[in-house]
């Protein structure tokens, strides 16, 4: 008896000093832009997104990261989705950043029974009728981003407006919602091709129409080269430029340069916003990559802290996917513009700032926050949502 007992104490603790088995990463798709002359945008999505990821953990949940480039192609933002889904059985997506690719992709995403956290785009269809409890927006929807610019050029005193997007969903909501909030004429509206490279007929539609302000979205490389042609043919003295976030991000600053300082826009974040999650996120940008921060970079590093506080919530798991859901309406997490709720619709409610490009101390421009346009501020399709 007393021989028994002793092998089966030896036995536990045997049993005792086993290491407990590793979970199994949770795997997150992540479908974005990397190549092209909008490539640097996905690239910021995916660093930011891996920025916020400590030691391969997402809310203490060991998480692997699956990234692929839709190459601002639909069809092969599809393509990947499905592969995701159906070959390796993932649950959790983000990335997409142009609303082409996210109205070809999310649908199947969520009809499928998975989430998809927005780090960017948030076309007004998906805000609004076509909802889905599995969908989620951290950056903001379409319009809501441009109405800012709209009332920012109302508050500068502009009357006549001169409005140019690429002829694609973001592009027919960027107008749509500047038109909204702008009190003013609009002189002119014309629509860009998404791959265009010589906007000179638009520049002469623009002068010929002498408005007071132009407004223009040209996200990326796009927005580059219709800066760079707005100021070679002149305009940048003669008609000034109100814009939102997408139009001049750092990289876009760091193009132009000089060319851009004085020039006004809007944002929901910015790098010099003095919040202790801010601090983190740009100390950290600033020690790991050696290029400028973008708002794409911030949206992506909240769209992580935003799966991690669900991860955390359910320890990672996702067959329950009620509890899960849950936990990221919740949006339980410290982000890097302050404030942050997600709305009826599960696309955000936040404030937007008016920012300047300036001369800063070294004599480099800026681009600096300067004031404040909306105060918890929602989107205008989140009552079409019915959940």
């Amino acid at each position: 008896m007393i021989l028994k007992k002793a092998l089966l104490a030896i036995s536990i603790s045997a049993f005792a000093v086993l290491p407990a088995l590793a979970q199994d990463p949770v795997k997150i798709g992540m479908i974005t832009t990397l190549t092209g002359p909008a490539g640097y945008l996905g690239q910021d999505v995916r660093d930011g997104f891996k920025l916020a990821m400590e030691d391969g953990r997402l809310g203490g949940v060991p998480v692997e990261l699956v990234v692929e480039d839709d190459g601002l192609k639909p069809g092969q933002g599809k393509q990947i989705a499905e592969r995701f889904l159906n070959e390796d059985k993932i649950k959790l997506f983000t990335g997409i950043v142009f609303s082409n690719v996210a109205g070809a992709t999310v649908p199947d995403i969520v009809d499928n029974g998975a989430f998809y956290v927005s780090p960017n785009a948030g076309p007004s269809n998906l805000a609004g009728k076509e909802c889905n409890e599995n969908y989620f927006v951290v950056s903001w929807q379409n319009d809501s981003l441009h109405e800012s610019a709209g009332q920012l050029a109302t508050n500068l005193g502009y009357k006549k407006a001169f409005v140019l997007a690429p002829n694609y969903q973001a592009g027919k909501d960027a107008l749509a919602g500047f038109k909204r909030y702008f009190k003013g004429e609009i002189a002119g509206e014309i629509y860009t091709r998404l791959d265009q490279t010589d906007f000179a007929a638009e520049l002469a539609q623009v002068r010929a129409a002498k408005p007071d302000v132009v407004f223009q979205f040209h996200p990326g490389g796009l927005g580059i080269t219709f800066l760079r042609q707005y100021e070679q043919a002149g305009l940048m003295k003669e008609i000034p430029m109100v814009v939102a976030e997408p139009s001049m991000d750092g990289v876009t600053l760091a193009a132009v340069g000089d060319a851009a300082v004085g020039l006004n826009l809007t944002s929901h974040w910015n790098s010099d916003f003095d919040n202790a999650a801010n601090k983190k996120f740009m100390d950290a940008w600033n020690k790991t990559y050696n290029r400028p921060v973008t708002y794409y970079a911030a949206q992506a590093y909240d769209t992580a802290l935003a799966y991690a506080s669900a991860l955390k919530a359910t320890g990672g798991n996702l067959d329950d996917a009620d509890a899960f859901r849950e936990a990221l309406r919740k949006a339980d997490f410290e982000s890097v513009r302050g404030k942050f709720a997600f709305g009826p619709n599960q696309h955000p409610v936040q404030d937007w700032y008016a920012l300047k490009v300036e001369k800063g101390p070294e004599g480099k421009p800026i681009i600096k926050t300067v004031g404040e346009v909306f105060k918890d501020h929602g989107d205008a399709y989140s009552a079409e949502c019915k959940m």
